[in-house]
């Protein structure tokens, strides 16, 4: 993969900027992220690594506006997301951003396609063309065979799919995934991470956390938490030249 260069790059779709989170107080108080700063660019596939507890899916939470740091700001195209009223960050969540979520977040009651669709609905496309936009992301996916199945007809790894799916649909300029290929085989998840690969090349920005090496490797730039804190990026290399990398900056870390 081709790393984009720092230069002559437009505003990134995605800016954390000394970024804190912080859940409890006193003796509860866990520091979830610490002074986290990073950027995702257009065309850029970002992934997240690190051990159980080190902040990746606190992380993808405040990139999508799902959560409020305690410090720092979070910045999409642009615009700080803790200025934004309640609607206004409904909206830049709804047209700017997909989340792939790790329980997939359907709503049982709503089909594969009505899943898909709602998001655009919501934001005034016609429930024809947005049933539309539906079946062609489920096509790109593989799966249009579950357009008019409800979530609790498909097996898990169907489920992540529409999730997928639902995440992808729409000019969504940052696509956010926590362990987007949990539930699939290897040839299913090697299919659907270069749908997001994919997604990329095409401008859009993307941030996917795994604790797969492999999976790693189809991004521009992996970045490594520990701790709640970036320990560690470099461009994406073969698995184990990514693991080796990570498990070094651990150690360098805890001395």
């Amino acid at each position: 993969m081709v790393s984009h260069t720092q230069e002559s790059r437009p505003t990134p779709v995605l800016h954390l900027e000394n970024v804190t989170r912080v859940h409890g107080h006193g003796a509860a108080e866990v520091q979830a992220l610490r002074g986290v700063d990073l950027k995702v660019h257009p065309g850029e596939f970002v992934a997240v690594m690190g051990p159980s507890g080190s902040g990746k899916s606190t992380l993808l939470t405040l990139a999508g506006g799902l959560d409020t740091p305690s410090g720092g700001r979070v910045l999409v195209e642009g615009v700080a997301l803790g200025d934004l009223n309640r609607k206004k960050l409904a909206q830049v969540r709804r047209r700017s951003v997909g989340y792939v979520f790790q329980d997939y977040n359907l709503i049982p009651a709503l089909t594969a396609a009505e899943n898909i669709s709602l998001p655009r609905e919501l934001d005034g496309l016609s429930a024809r063309a947005a049933r539309r936009e539906a079946l062609v992301a489920l096509e790109e996916l593989g799966i249009p065979e579950l357009a008019d199945r409800f979530p609790d007809d498909m097996s898990g790894g169907q489920q992540q799919r529409v999730a997928i799916a639902r995440a992808l649909i729409g000019d969504r300029r940052l696509v956010l995934a926590d362990e987007p290929t949990g539930a699939l085989d290897s040839t299913t998840g090697e299919a659907v991470l270069a749908v997001l690969r994919a997604r990329c090349d095409a401008g859009a920005a993307a941030m996917m956390v795994t604790h797969e090496a492999r999976h790693a490797a189809w991004a521009d730039r992996v970045v490594f938490l520990r701790d709640g804190r970036m320990v560690d990026e470099s461009a994406s290399q073969d698995a184990a030249s990514l693991l080796v990398s990570a498990a070094t900056n651990s150690m360098k870390v805890d001395e």
